[in-house]
């Protein structure tokens, strides 16, 4: 057994600031209800799966106080994969990176698995494919052990959960966190398939898996943004989509403006990522877009895109903060090109423009609604 502290687990290369945490009441409440179970694992490596463990607190937790191995992880954001790495490094005197490995959502993060800890999604869409998949890939005597804070909880996840599983149970509440108990994984249940949308207006499919932000939908941001494809930086011959969602963006640049420009769709989820070569492929427009999963563009090199398109969220997992914005502005001036442009559409009573002239540069107003902007920035 490692000596372990969940005080010193940070969030990085996430957002840091004094009202977001790293960890949770309902990580420490997961692990303590699924106590028992882990530790009737201990000798058998692989046996344990965590999903959606958003810095290391499941993962690292089971590794160092029960010194398990062989803990296979799926984390939807890269930017909790590379803080789940950091405080393995960092939080205790023995490094646990070989305790773990990561592995998309599927047969590969769950075959075998006898106990699998959730860390419950927001969207019920998103709980139905993880709930899909353990059924469909899991041992048969698995047991979940799903938990989340009691406001962000609702009894339509325990239907979702039931779809899958011939029983769902629910622990007491503390500390204002509760933890979904499922067994029984039912058979015939298969894994989820990307659910797909056809927008006439735009001649488009969209294809989602259920963890993609509006899934098959086009949110009204994005459609305001729509608008004012053909004005942005028309010579381009780099285009970003940052912060792609289901690729959207990028698919409409790549059809509109063809081999002249290449266009690279990128997000930090896993299933955007996914979600957006589906967009892609459905219409055809495979050949045209790379597709890159990243963390802010951290992998992109500087003055490399004369054109940056970017929906931004205005919230980091269930808090309101700009923090996110700002990273993904800044990330921006970094790669944009002297003279090339960042198109930003985000909520009109979000006060943006002082901070991408900060980030980028020169920041002018194109278009406004009673609810969202759109502001083009030129590169320094």
């Amino acid at each position: 057994m490692t000596e372990f502290s969940f005080d010193a687990l940070r969030r990085a290369p996430d957002v840091e600031a004094d009202n977001l945490f790293a960890v949770d009441a309902s990580d420490r409440l997961i692990l303590d209800e699924a106590n028992d179970a882990l530790e009737d694992t201990v000798a058998r490596p692989g046996a344990v799966a965590v999903i959606g463990d958003n810095y290391g607190a499941l993962t690292l937790g089971a590794a160092a106080v029960l010194d398990l191995h062989g803990i296979r992880v799926h984390q939807d954001a890269r930017s909790s994969e590379l803080a789940l790495a950091a405080n393995a490094r960092r939080v205790v005197d023995v490094d646990l990176r070989g305790r773990y490995s990561n592995h998309p959502l599927g047969r590969e993060l769950l075959e075998g698995a006898t106990v699998v800890l959730v860390q419950l999604p927001r969207s019920l869409a998103a709980l139905d494919d993880i709930a899909r998949a353990i059924a469909a890939y899991a041992d048969p005597s698995v047991v979940v052990y799903a938990g989340g804070r009691v406001k962000h909880m609702t009894p339509a996840m325990n239907e979702v959960l039931a779809a899958s599983f011939d029983e769902v149970s629910a622990t007491l509440a503390r500390q204002k966190s509760r933890v979904l108990v499922a067994r029984s994984p039912r058979t015939g249940v298969g894994a989820a398939m990307h659910r797909r949308e056809f927008h006439p207006d735009l001649d488009l499919w969209v294809c989602a898996s259920g963890n993609a932000f509006a899934g098959t939908k086009i949110d009204i941001g994005t459609r305001l943004l729509i608008e004012h494809l053909a004005e942005m930086a028309p010579d381009a011959r780099t285009a970003i989509d940052l912060g792609c969602g289901t690729g959207v963006l990028a698919a409409l640049l790549a059809r509109e403006r063809g081999d002249g420009v290449r266009v690279i769709a990128t997000d930090q989820s896993e299933a955007a990522v996914e979600s957006a070569r589906e967009t892609m492929a459905a219409n055809g427009l495979s050949g045209l877009v790379d597709v890159v999963r990243d963390d802010a563009l951290s992998e992109f090199d500087d003055d490399s895109a004369d054109l940056i398109v970017l929906n931004p969220p205005f919230h980091v997992g269930s808090t309101v903060h700009a923090g996110i914005a700002l990273k993904l502005f800044e990330a921006a001036g970094r790669v944009l090109r002297p003279g090339g442009e960042l198109w930003t559409v985000f909520n009109s009573h979000l006060s943006y423009r002082a901070a991408l002239q900060r980030a980028v540069g020169p920041t002018r107003q194109v278009d406004r609604n009673p609810k969202f902007t759109v502001m083009v920035s030129t590169g320094r």
